[in-house]
Parts: structure tokens; sequence; C-alpha cells
């Protein structure tokens, strides 16, 4: 996949507060100097294998590929060695761990594989899965290196996903846009064009679509208008959607993005199409873009040609709300952050055992009498509640509720308008207690369980427990019930699929499984639908050429066989790679671990192939992938967010970039660089331990209208700044700061914390806020800059700045100069940006975090008032400045 860059963007982002942000201490670059990772090289050997099997075997730790892995028995003292191609220096060990981690281990070096010398010991390490990056700096040449274990994480062995081992100071990544999922063809070249207050967009017909979520995303965040209008002349945004706008080939979906000095043009065939190339424009706009009021930021886009479209037509994303229940409000921010992942199918599991959440109206034809309206009115109010052991499921009770049919058709159309077409559950002929529960004749002979003596239903199910319930293969009502619900679910639903479950029905008969499930494929093949199912549903009549099996689990010899003898297509969801109740690092105390044994990591999530996933089933039979959250212990779309991100990043760039374009070091640190964006949108994501997650700042101003450039004071009026700060993990004790003025003025500031970063709570990071104020009396511009320090290292900075006019400024007067600034050099450029960096390559306007503030505003009282937003996003004790990297 070509991804050409250019020098342009290092230059920007070093650009960032270059002027202003502390110096650090690197040493001088050796230009003759290329590191070396000398383990490719090597040969791997170790103590031992677990259950000696081939595929965990030592060579697979430096084999470059992550997704596989050495594992060792389950003793502390086991150890992997490699034996160098030819002797070398050893200046930099780097080790992923994927789940059974080292507690404590060393380092070992040797020239003749016999006698060792330990050059580095690690012990009390707290997080795993995660990466150590060890500096030994042997500079003499040894043969040998060995990871000696001293102490496993928990009862398994220790594993190693890749070990690199360095000559020399490991390589910088190199630097790329932090756009996710990846597009296929991306050329960057020097420039960037600025998004003005007057701008416009330029979009009719189906490029309205498109227009409208970019204008409604933006408007808040830039406080421009952005109106829409076909016939804007000059319009900064135009989008057009027309035959032959898309990449050949690509029609349905693909787009093609350029931005120059001229503007910014999207193309397309189709309105999806539009809409997937505006996810991609809000991924190249500052991260602030994703705020909810206006930000003083420049709303810079790179130069970029960008020619895209998916590898897979179907990318999901499913919502259990049958265990517990997610409001309207809270799907539809289900679709605000997963859309922008160009996602474009939200699975919604309606109905289990534990609740039923959409409404089925009574119809006027009803030979059993059943009235549907219990569905909702009993199962409705039922959800999680305890174990068998008694042990409450999650952090409180399933939250219980269900949807009215305007309800429904309110998440269809809001997720319409955001990309992403709703595919419903209704699951059966198991995981149907809810039902039973409910409708009295759907209880007889055969249903399972069955009433208790005297009682005309099921009682309610509120464990975790499966494959307890079925339905009645030889009741008729069952497959009028079946018939009415695929009916009424069917008109409410514009998109092309129905999902009937057919999942772990353990308790019912298989000659009962088919006849009920053969039955169901046929009605919704009838009601002009295709129908999509569990993979224990593959060996049924499936419509020809018109069924999806979605596989989760077991050997995928049927689902092959579907795919051969039926023509279906398979969705892609392997519970090791998709499932995100299970746990993404082994400090959550809640989660599951059996799909991966042990932590399901990020690094996991991504590191596959779904044409390689089955075999029998390549390229052409998948029809896509799909991530799923499934709701026994998880409460609330915070929860379920928490748990679902940054994995669900991996999901959307396996479903849409093509295999040889994915690289797990790269899009790592794509992930890192858009953690901030992720946290700004509000996302509660975990904190990754193995993402050195990015650092962004801007300011905001309080009242401010649109297109204002400076801050106005009068003399001897009193400005007060607002300082708020997000660092996760962090406490008010960690986070400190120094707010420096121009004129030399030094305020230390003590933050007040009202939240935290906890794990075990599920929630990502804590804001602290600080006021610094001062009454100015002298005319001139003024620059106040916020230096952020955690745990005493400074990690950004941050700056606003007060025009303070004169009471004649005249021409040139002297409100334009900056207070207790220096005159500039001769030949030394200035600053404009009032020394809070920012600024691009080449221009002196403030950008995202500093320079003058892009907006004016008083709170009223006669105080200028100036917000400035810091947001930090650390993970695993390791932050980035601002947007340039740092290494682990």
């Amino acid at each position: 996949m070509p991804r050409i860059r250019s020098a342009a963007l290092i230059v920007a982002l070093c650009a960032l507060g270059a002027a202003s942000l502390p110096a650090v201490a690197t040493a001088a670059p050796d230009a003759t100097a290329v590191p070396t990772d000398a383990a490719r090289a090597a040969t791997a050997t170790a103590s031992s294998v677990e259950l000696d099997r081939a595929d965990f075997a030592a060579r697979f730790a430096i084999d470059g590929d992550s997704s596989t892995r050495w594992s060792s028995k389950y003793t502390d003292a086991e150890w992997l060695q490699l034996a160098f191609a030819e002797p070398t220096p050893v200046h930099t060990v780097e080790i992923d761990w994927p789940n059974a981690c080292a507690r404590a281990f060393s380092l070992q070096t040797s020239t003749d594989g016999e006698s060792w010398t330990t050059v580095a010991q690690r012990s009390g390490q707290s997080t795993c899965p995660r990466t150590d990056a060890i500096e030994v700096d042997v500079a003499e040449p040894v043969s040998y290196l060995r990871m000696q274990g001293a102490q496993r994480w928990a009862a398994y062995g220790f594993s190693i996903s890749e070990m690199r081992v360095w000559d020399a100071a490991p390589p910088e990544p190199e630097p790329s846009l932090a756009l996710i999922p990846a597009p296929v063809s991306l050329i960057e070249s020097e420039g960037e064009y600025l998004l003005g207050a007057d701008a416009a967009i330029s979009a009719s017909g189906d490029a309205l679509a498109a227009a409208e979520l970019l204008a409604g995303v933006l408007r808040p965040s830039t406080g421009f208008e952005l109106p829409i209008d076909a016939a804007a002349a000059d319009a900064a945004i135009e989008i057009v959607v027309a035959p032959g706008e898309a990449p050949a080939g690509h029609a349905d979906e693909g787009y093609a993005l350029d931005v120059d000095a001229t503007g910014i043009r999207i193309g397309a065939d189709t309105a999806a199409g539009a809409i997937n190339a505006v996810q991609t424009l809000r991924q190249l706009l500052p991260a602030w873009a994703g705020a909810d009021e206006p930000m003083a930021v420049d709303w810079r886009v790179p130069h970029v040609e960008i020619s895209d479209y998916p590898r897979f037509e179907y990318r999901g994303f499913m919502v259990d709300t049958a265990r517990s229940f997610y409001t309207v409000a809270e799907v539809k921010e289900f679709v605000d952050a997963a859309s922008p992942l160009k996602l474009n199918r939200l699975h919604l599991h309606l109905t289990d055992d534990q609740g039923w959440r959409l409404v089925m109206d009574t119809p006027g034809q009803n030979p059993s009498g059943i009235d549907y309206g219990l569905l909702t009115e009993v199962s409705g109010a039922t959800a999680m509640t305890y174990n068998d052991a008694g042990d409450l499921m999650g952090t409180e009770l399933g939250r219980t509720g269900f949807y009215t049919k305007a309800d429904y058709t309110e998440i269809v159309e809001y997720a319409a308008a955001n990309g992403m077409t709703v595919v419903p559950e209704i699951d059966m002929p198991g995981h149907t207690n809810a039902a039973l529960h409910a409708i009295p004749q759907l209880n007889s002979a055969g249903s399972t369980p069955q009433p208790a003596p005297g009682a005309d239903t099921v009682p309610a199910q509120g464990s975790g427990n499966v494959g307890e319930s079925s339905l009645d293969a030889g009741n008729d009502a069952t497959y009028e019930f079946i018939t009415e619900v695929l009916t009424q679910l069917a008109e409410l639903t514009p998109g092309q699929y129905l999902h009937i479950g057919g999942d772990e029905a353990h308790s019912t008969s298989t000659a009962d499984y088919t006849r009920m499930v053969d039955f169901a494929n046929a009605a919704v093949a009838s009601l002009g639908k295709t129908v999509i199912g569990w993979n224990e549903y593959a060996g049924t009549d499936l419509p020809d050429g018109d069924a999806v099996v979605q596989y989760w689990n077991g050997a995928g010899a049927n689902v092959a066989a579907a795919v051969r003898d039926q023509g279906a297509r398979v969705i892609l969801s392997p519970a090791n790679r998709t499932y995100f109740p299970q746990k993404q690092d082994m400090a959550q105390p809640n989660g599951g671990t059996w799909a991966c044994g042990g932590a399901c990591t990020l690094e996991n999530a991504y590191s596959w192939n779904p044409a390689a996933q089955i075999s029998g089933v390549g390229e052409d039979a998948v029809l896509g992938v799909e991530g799923a959250f499934w709701g026994e212990f998880i409460r609330g779309v915070d929860q379920a967010e928490f748990f679902s991100f940054p994995r669900l990043l991996a999901i959307a760039e396996t479903g849409w970039t093509p295999q040889a374009g994915k690289d797990t070091a790269d899009f790592v640190q794509r992930v890192a660089d858009i953690g901030p964006r992720l946290a700004i949108e509000g996302v509660n994501f975990f904190p990754t331990a193995t993402v050195a997650w990015s650092a962004d700042a801007a300011a905001t101003v309080g009242g401010a209208g649109p297109g204002a450039r400076a801050l106005a004071a009068e003399p001897g009026e009193e400005t007060r700044i607002d300082w708020v700060v997000a660092a996760p993990r962090r406490t008010t004790a960690e986070v400190t700061g120094t707010v420096t003025w121009s004129d030399g003025v030094v305020d230390e500031i003590v933050f007040d914390t009202e939240g935290v970063s906890d794990i075990a709570a599920m929630t990502l990071g804590a804001r602290s806020s600080a006021t610094t104020g001062r009454e100015l009396t002298e005319p001139g511009v003024y620059t106040a800059q916020l230096e952020v320090f955690i745990a005493g290292e400074s990690i950004a900075v941050s700056a606003a700045s007060v025009t303070v006019a004169a009471e004649d400024r005249g021409d040139g007067g002297a409100g334009d100069d900056e207070v207790g600034a220096e005159e500039p050099a001769a030949g030394e450029e200035t600053n404009p940006g009032g020394g809070g960096g920012g600024a691009t390559a080449g221009d002196g306007a403030a950008g995202s975090g500093g320079g003058a503030l892009a907006a004016t505003g008083y709170d009223g009282a006669g105080v200028v008032v100036i917000v400035a937003v810091l947001l930090l996003v650390a993970g695993g004790g390791l932050v980035a400045l601002r947007r340039i990297r740092a290494m682990r």
C-alpha cells in the first residue's frame, strides 16, 4: 500500500511550540549509525515450550509477527536465548509481552554461551501485557543474549511475542498521519490548508448527507457557520457525488480526498463514499474538531491526495442490549464513537434469556391469542442479576428497559446519518427465556425450561448461564410467533439483514433445532431480507446464495461447507480477536480470559487475517468483520466503551485496510496519536499500557464569537485564566503547573482534581482545574504560558494572550508589542503566536495549544475570562509532548 510521506509533517510537528517549549537534552545523532535489530538474524532457543506445541516455539519470538509467540512451561526459571549471526554490541532490548508477562526477569549476555553476565534486571512489574524497552548499552560485541525469567505473572509460563535487540539507539518511528483505518493510498505533500471563519461547503443531492454530517461536527468546535451552498463559487470544502468520482471498481464506498492550497475536495460515487471521506477529513483536522465548544486553534489540514475504499463491505459493532439495556441516547453515543472509524453496521442484540428490548404489536389476525405487548411489559423489566453462586454480575444489576418502535426508528435514522446500517437480532431457538417468561402460549411440552407447577410461564433468568432455554418445535404457536416477530422487525428495518441468532441451543435436539431454524431462514427470505446467524446455524437449510454465517468460535468446518455448498458469505467475529468483554489487561478485575488464555490485547485484536481464519473461507467469501461486546457484567455506555476501545480501532482497520497495508507497530503509534482525539470526543477508552499515548493542548474563550482573533482588556481590568487539565491515572499531587507571563511574573498553581483514572472503576481519566488572575495596567500584549508537570516531568505547554489597549493607540501604538518580549536579533524570525507554539513550518500563526487566543469574551462582571484546556492521555506512565512521539 503506497503511503508516501514528505518531510513537511516532521517539520510541522517539531514547530509545535518550538519557540517556547523547555529544552530537552538529546545526544547528537550519528548520521552514519543505522540501528540494526540483531534479533532478526539470530537463532532462538528456549529452556522449554508450553505443551511442547510447535506453534509456541522459540523462533516465534523473533519472527517479526506480533500475532505469534514463544511460550514456556509453567515454572519461574525459564529462559529464552538468542545466538547472534555475528558478535554485536547491544544498546537496547525491547520485549513485547502479550499475556503471560514476567513479574521479574534479567537480561544476560555471553561471548561463548556458557558464562553469563547480567546486564539488566527488572522486578515488581505491575502491568500485563506490556512492552519493556531496556537500555543496556553493552558496547563490547557479544554472541548471545538471554532473557532469564525469575517470577511469572501468574500460573502460566512466560510468553514473548517479539524481542528486538538494537545495536544502537532504536530508530524513531516514521511519522505518519493519525488515520484509523489506514487508507489504501495516501500521498502527503508539503503545506497545509487553513480553514477560515468564512468557510462554506459546496454540496447538493447525494452529497448533502456528508456535508451535513461534517458541518454538524465542526460548527460547535470551530464556531464557524459553515453554510452548505450548492452554488458557492469558492467554497473551502467541495463535496461531489457523481459517477466516476470514486476509485475505479469501488463505487459503493470508495472516495477521493484531495487537499491543496485551493481547498478541500471530496469525490465519491455514492453518499456512503462521501461520508467515508468526511470521516477521514475529521481525522486530518486538529484533534479538537470533536470538541463541543469553540476552540482557539488554527483549523489546518495537511495537503494530501487520498484514494481509498474498504477491504470488506461489512464492518460492524455489536451492542448487547438484552442483558443490560442501553437508552436511545446511549446507543447514539456508540454510533458517535464507532462511525468515525468507518464502521458501517450497528448490530443490536435485542433479545436473550435475560430481557426483550423491542416492542411488538399484537396483530389483528392472531390464532394463538398471543399478547405481544407482554414481551416488553414483562421481559423489558428483566435483565442480568446474580450468577448461580449468588454473586452480583457486574458492578450493579443489569439495567432494564425497552425501545418503542419510534425509539428503534430514531436509532435507525441516527445511525444512517452517520453512515451506519442497523442489523437487528432476535435470538432463537435458544437464548429465549425472556420470550418464554412473557408469553404463556410459548410454554408447551417441548419448551425448555418448564414452568413451575401452577405457573403459566418460566421464571426470569438473570444469570449468565447459556444453553438452558429453547422454544418448542412441536408447538404451532412457535412458528406463528417467529413469523410475526420477524415480519414486524422487517417492516421497521430498512437495512438488508435480519439476524436470527441460532447459537448455543444446547437444550434443543438437532432435529428440533434444524426444523425451527430452517423455518426462520425461509421466513426471513420471504420478507426480502438476507438472513444472518451465528456459526452453529451453518448446517441448516440456508437460502442459496443469500445467507450470512457469523463465525465466533469452533473449528469452522461447517462454515466452510456452507460457503462451498450453499453460497453463504461469512462475517468474522472470532472470540479471541473481537470479543470485548474479554480482559485486555490482566490488571482489569472484570472480564473473561477464556478466549485468549489470558488478556485479549490490542495487538492481538489487530494481528490477524480474516481471509486466513477458516480453512476454505477465502477473501471472496468474507463479507466482513465485527467486534462484539456482550453484557453479562458491563453496565452503561462508559463501561462498554472502556472494554471496547481502543480494540475497536483494530477491528475497524482489519475490516478496511488491505492485509498488505497493515503494520502493527505503525498502528499502535497511530492509536497513540489518536488518543487525544478520542478523549476530546468523550470516548471512555482503556489506557492500554503498550501505547505511548500522545498529548494535545488548546484553549477556548468563554462567551466568544466566531472569527475574533485576540482577547482585549482595559487597563486595570482583572484578567482571569481558568486552566483545565485531563490526566488519566494521575492524582492531584502528581499534576502541577507553572504560569509564566511574558513580563516575567511567575505563578505556581495548584490543581483541584475532579475525578480519577481507575482501571477497576473503568474510568479513563481525571480532570484537574486551576485559576490564575492578574490586574494588567500597562498597555501591550501579555502572554501567559502554562507548563504542566506530571510527577515532576514537564509534559505539555499551553499559552494564552491578552491585549491591553492604550487610551489612544494610534498607528503602531504600544498595544501591539508583547510586554516583556525581547527584540529579535538581526535575521531572527519573530513568533507572532505569543510564545505558545503551535505554528506550522514557515508560518507564525498560532496553532493547537498555543499562540494568541482565537476569540474574545467577558464573564459579565468586568473580568476577562480565558479558559485554556490541556488534554493529556497518559497510559502506562508514558506520554508524548503534544504531537511529538515519545519512544518506549
